[in-house]
């Protein structure tokens, strides 16, 4: 996997949507935000667009991704939110240039379409906070966030949950959203699970739809080709007015039960305020013990 420059002070992140529309301000805690790491930041022409849910058409937001894609000024594209719509532009996209000259594309949630298929495109990506999340991020996702953009080193460790798998492995971190991993299966920006250690994290979904879409992993071959499972928040779960009887947890743990490999739960990452910073495409190591979890890229 192709490793992006790392940033250093100076460089250029542009921030543009790809998704739901922003237009509630001037992004000016963004540009705070990157101006103390010493970064420019230029606004994206997608930002204030705004087409019911979305950013402008869908054409509006993918030309203006192209456009930084391809601006040799821009180092890094932070996507500004999620939400949904990513997946309607992402076929408009020219990745020629880009592989030739790869840069950081940064996000999470409905990003998650961007980061898989520029997985299979062999490029690393960065699962992360977004400038709508600035307000309420800790102080560690943010830090993760200039580590995994600075190529400083990065590793977690997470205290033991009772939930956990033990054991150890290595393998390349992909993943991301669940429902998004879900609706890409049989498409171009499809998951590769094949040795991977794959990331899952969800938000505002039934029960049994989560139940269904961890089926179809197992049903397609991704969880038996799998080396570990790092599973992240799952917030805002529904149920119906007969309950399904599992929490998401449970329902992740009753469906890989049967793989022998190591799984840590409840580790910070996804729509949570502590959003750690994942970069995807990266060898990672995986140790999930009673002693706790390491999480430690290479």
């Amino acid at each position: 996997m192709i490793t992006p420059p790392y940033l250093k002070k100076g460089d250029t992140v542009a921030i543009v949507a790809t998704a739901r529309k922003h237009i509630d301000d001037d992004l000016k805690l963004a540009k705070e935000f990157l101006e103390n790491w010493g970064l420019k930041v230029l606004i994206g022409n997608s930002i204030g667009l705004d087409q019911n849910q979305l950013a402008g058409t869908d054409v509006d937001r993918a030309k203006d991704f192209q456009q930084q894609l391809d601006n040799p000024n821009v180092k890094a594209l932070w996507c500004v939110r999620g939400g949904y719509g990513t997946v309607r532009m992402v076929d408009l996209i020219d990745f020629t240039n880009f592989k030739i000259h790869p840069k950081w594309v940064i996000g999470f949630s409905d990003v998650t379409v961007l980061h898989s298929h520029i997985h299979n495109l062999g490029i690393q990506s960065i699962h992360g906070m977004m400038p709508v999340n600035i307000p309420r991020a800790t102080p560690e996702a943010k830090e993760s966030l200039r580590k995994a953009l600075f190529g400083e080193s990065l590793s977690y460790a997470i205290p033991f949950d009772s939930m956990n798998k033990f054991g150890k492995a290595k393998g390349e971190l992909v993943g991301g959203n669940l429902s998004i991993l879900y609706s890409l299966f049989g498409s171009d920006s499809a998951i590769d699970c094949t040795d991977k250690i794959l990331f899952l994290e969800d938000l505002d979904e039934y029960l049994y739809h989560i139940d269904r879409m961890m089926m179809n992993l197992k049903r397609n071959g991704c969880l038996e080709s799998l080396k570990g499972i790092v599973v992240g928040s799952m917030t805002k779960m529904k149920d119906n007015d007969i309950p399904w009887g599992k929490d998401a947890l449970q329902i992740i743990e009753d469906v890989t039960k049967a793989y022998n490999i190591p799984i840590v739960y409840n580790f910070p990452a996804g729509h949570i305020p502590d959003n750690r910073a994942l970069v995807f495409g990266r060898q990672v190591t995986l140790e999930v013990s009673e002693k706790g979890t390491v999480l430690k890229f290479e």
